[in-house]
């Protein structure tokens, strides 16, 4: 059910779902915390797609923030979504005009789900400062996705320069799997053996980058990165030693292959991941990812 609520108020709002609620039982039931999405208006069904999927595993309140511009007069523009149109999850869009198209907390406050974990995520457009916006300053988590931005890299330097604990990236969600099968490779090879590192991946690939500082970090061994063509992601991780390079290499884009001496090839599936399952990923976590910290702290841009 979608419902639109044209030139209203978050009061008229909250009432509205209370409705809904009174009529359709426990719609509301359940929810683990309220997920607050800022984006601009036209950009907004991705994430929120994305968001109802991994509100199946996490339900939620979904408050969309989507920015329809400063110009004209002031005005607020909402729609209701529940029950097939909303997945696990209640979705409350909201769309401002003129100063309500800024982003602040006085828009979301009173449709906040009480005593519950608030996740602020930017889809696109990433603040200079996540922490120190209106509704990260509220957030438990703050996520961005650098890799949507414009300079991916300086985006991660934004990240670096004004970290706080809380503050997360989905190109750092995306090593997920990465990570998973480095530490495996690590069960059978001396991590100590390993004498320099070479990443390499695009030229606009924000993960390539973090997956070089957090080699670096775990491995205390000088590491580079080479880039390719944009678009490309990750492509292979060398892992020079003495006594024979290990390599993971990307040929296409549903697997890897691992090479090391002695031994024949092997094929890995390591499929790209959706923004469903990353999104999913940080919803699983209210604490800071303290791992990520370190990297983003220890990256040079």
């Amino acid at each position: 059910m979608i419902v639109d609520l044209p030139d209203t108020t978050t009061s008229k709002i909250s009432k509205k779902i209370m409705s809904l609620r009174e009529q359709g039982g426990v719609i509301a039931l359940g929810r683990v915390l309220t997920l607050v999405v800022v984006t601009k208006s036209g950009q907004e069904e991705d994430a929120i797609e994305a968001a109802n999927e991994a509100s199946r595993e996490h339900p939620c309140r979904i408050i969309v923030l989507a920015d329809a511009g400063v110009e004209g007069p002031d005005r607020l523009d909402a729609q209701i979504r529940v029950g097939g149109d909303a997945g696990a999850s209640e979705v409350i869009v909201l769309r401002g005009h003129g100063h309500m198209a800024h982003e602040s907390e006085s828009l979301v406050a009173a449709l906040l789900l009480p005593d519950a974990p608030i996740v602020a995520w930017w889809p696109h457009g990433a603040p200079e400062s996540a922490c120190e916006t209106s509704i990260g300053r509220i957030a438990h988590r703050r996520i961005t996705d650098s890799a949507n931005e414009p300079d991916p890299r300086r985006a991660l330097e934004n990240i670096r320069a004004t970290y706080k604990a809380g503050d997360t990236d989905l190109a750092w969600t995306r090593l997920t799997n990465w990570r998973m099968q480095l530490a495996a490779v690590f069960d059978h090879v001396d991590a100590q053996s390993v004498t320099a590192v070479e990443v390499q991946g695009a030229s606009d690939s924000a993960s390539t980058h973090l997956l070089a500082a957090w080699l670096k970090n775990s491995l205390n061994a000088p590491t580079t990165v080479v880039e390719g063509e944009p678009g490309m992601g990750i492509r292979s991780i060398r892992l020079r030693r003495d006594n024979g390079d290990v390599q993971l290499s990307r040929p296409g884009q549903s697997g890897v292959i691992l090479t090391q001496p002695g031994q024949p090839a092997q094929r890995i599936t390591l499929p790209r991941r959706s923004l469903k399952d990353c999104l999913a990923e940080e919803l699983r976590r209210l604490d800071p990812d303290e791992v990520f910290g370190e990297v983003i702290g220890a990256r040079r841009a």
